[in-house]
């Protein structure tokens, strides 16, 4: 499959690339994402200053490392299948989104279907458990119902312990040639439609839910 720039070339990797991702805390537990790349240099980021229990954030922005707007990221009301749109840079009015991610059912567990406006023929659905830090995002053809993977969310291990750490860190798997801010920016919104704030933490070696909810919900 060819390269799958969303946002811009610069974003796309030549070979296959793992990023490590930081929840970070500026005053709060959860406030934000710090992206590095494989050099351990910062590449994205996404900061919030909304108080230790926030609201559901009805408009996010994507950063790179110097705070330049890539993407915003908006909630639509109302909708049942919680749909988010995505917009080059910053809001502006009239602005037409360039995608947009919904769940793909409003009953149970579902996964999460993202479509690509400009090409009729270009959507991903994602499938597994973010709360668990584990789904992965397939390309998907249309006509031929068939699913590639593009990039994977997974947990990450300490190289020098062979320790699993936290859900607050965790890799971003990226194949060649697909859009890591549009990566990002997925999981930006996965982590405002599935709370994993009570998510046992000690039950680290659990079967992963085959839907991108937490099954415990």
């Amino acid at each position: 499959m060819g390269r799958a720039v969303i946002v811009d070339e610069k974003f796309c990797f030549e070979e296959e690339t793992q990023l490590t991702v930081h929840k970070t805390s500026v005053f709060f537990p959860g406030d934000g994402f710090v992206v590095y790349n494989p050099k351990g240099e910062v590449m994205l980021r996404f900061d919030s200053y909304y108080g230790p229990h926030p609201l559901p954030k009805d408009e996010l922005v994507l950063m790179d490392a110097t705070g330049n707007c890539l993407l915003t990221l908006i909630r639509k009301k109302p909708s049942l299948h919680q749909r988010w749109e995505g917009l080059l840079g910053e809001k502006m009015e009239k602005e037409s989104p360039i995608f947009c991610v919904r769940r793909s059912s409003i009953i149970g567990r579902s996964n999460v279907v993202v479509d690509v406006y400009g090409d009729p023929g270009e959507e991903y659905q994602i499938d597994g458990s973010y709360p668990q830090r584990c789904c992965t995002i397939f390309s998907t053809s249309l006509a031929s119902s068939s699913k590639e993977p593009m990039a994977e969310i997974k947990r990450k291990v300490d190289p020098s312990t062979h320790v699993m750490l936290g859900k607050d860190v965790f890799l971003l798997c990226l194949r060649p040639g697909f859009d890591s801010a549009f990566a990002m920016a997925l999981v930006l919104v996965l982590d405002q439609m599935f709370d994993d704030a009570d998510i046992d933490d000690g039950d680290d070696n659990a079967d992963p839910s085959p839907a991108v909810e937490d099954s415990s919900s």
